[in-house]
């Protein structure tokens, strides 16, 4: 479906001084700093497969969607997607695309959004009934019924956004690129957002790519994800797995009935005790089953929980060694 080999992206990024002879100067001649946005990237994804693109501010995803999409050409390297070249622009492979990006509205301000809607539909030439087909299943899944005659003006951002994946997804592409969709959103437009989203990749088989910088939206859509660092790809696999190679430990609290231990045998077991009776730690994976069973044996348990670490806390250590192999 989609394979990425060796894709570079590069820009020349004009410098000026701030004194009045470097802006006279730069009139005739302004040099220039050559910036690697992407370096070497390669992937492969399958049909119907949901891949998240993970990564600092200017780690470069952006970039690469824009050029998965069309919307850039690269300054190396090849890039197929669904059979066709992206940036040669061709009709059938726009027909078969969408690119959400939150904050950015295709949306006509001033008219509702049914009218937008037809807009839709005359640009990919939708025969009229697949579109009212494809116009009604998405109202369904997005209850958008209330909303279609109000002018978009007149729209909260949750209604706008969910109106938006409407007019992104109406000519039914088989492929997302997703950058940012649920910014701005409350939490509970967020998981809808995150729901009509896998609802539509299971109905559908389409192909998911994601950035965000939500960790839930991650999580909770894309099983598989591609940390970019600095341009370079430095990790592609299992979302699970990520987070096992990078913190191999788990988050373990409890809380007894009763008073806790004493102070120094918490600490021997890498535990600390809060104001609110609660013992918690980050322990080694396979250490967690001794710790459990030595916390269980010390008093009766009210509760206990052994989680994963946040994925906000994977990332900032990923996001660390990366920066830490690149000043090497």
């Amino acid at each position: 479906m989609i394979e990425v080999l060796g894709l570079q992206k590069r820009y020349l990024v004009h410098q000026r001084g701030q004194d009045l002879r470097s802006v006279l100067r730069s009139l005739f001649h302004r040099p220039t700093e050559e910036v690697h946005a992407l370096r070497d990237i390669s992937f492969r994804i399958e049909a119907g497969e949901r891949v998240g693109f993970l990564g600092p501010n200017g780690a470069g995803k952006t970039t690469l969607m824009k050029i998965l999409c069309g919307l850039l050409h690269p300054s190396a390297g090849s890039a197929r997607v669904d059979g066709f070249t992206p940036y040669e622009r061709h009709p059938q492979y726009l027909q078969r695309i969408t690119m959400l990006m939150g904050g950015k509205s295709q949306l006509i301000w001033d008219l509702p959004p049914a009218d937008s809607f037809e807009m839709v539909q005359a640009l990919y030439r939708m025969p009229g009934q697949a579109f009212r087909a494809s116009r009604d299943e998405l109202v369904e899944l997005l209850h958008l019924a209330p909303l279609l005659h109000k002018p978009t003006r007149q729209l909260s951002l949750g209604e706008r956004m969910r109106c938006e994946f409407a007019a992104a997804l109406l000519h039914r592409p088989r492929v997302l690129f997703l950058d940012e969709p649920t910014i701005g959103l409350d939490a509970a437009m967020q998981a809808a957002v995150r729901d009509f989203v896998l609802a539509y990749n299971r109905k559908h088989e389409a192909t998911v790519l994601l950035t965000s910088h939500y960790m839930q939206d991650v999580a909770a859509i894309c099983p598989r994800v591609l940390l970019i660092n600095q341009g370079a790809a430095v990790y592609d696999g299992d979302l699970r797995d990520f987070v096992t190679s990078i913190k191999p430990e788990k988050v373990v609290s409890l809380r007894w009935f009763g008073p806790p231990p004493a102070n120094g045998l918490l600490q021997s077991l890498g535990l600390t005790w809060s104001e609110d009776g609660t013992v918690s730690g980050r322990i080694p994976s396979e250490r967690v089953p001794d710790t459990v069973r030595r916390m269980l044996s010390m008093h009766e348990a009210a509760d206990l929980k052994v989680e994963d670490p946040s994925l906000d806390d994977v990332l900032r250590e990923a996001y660390g060694q990366g920066q830490d192999r690149a000043a090497a």
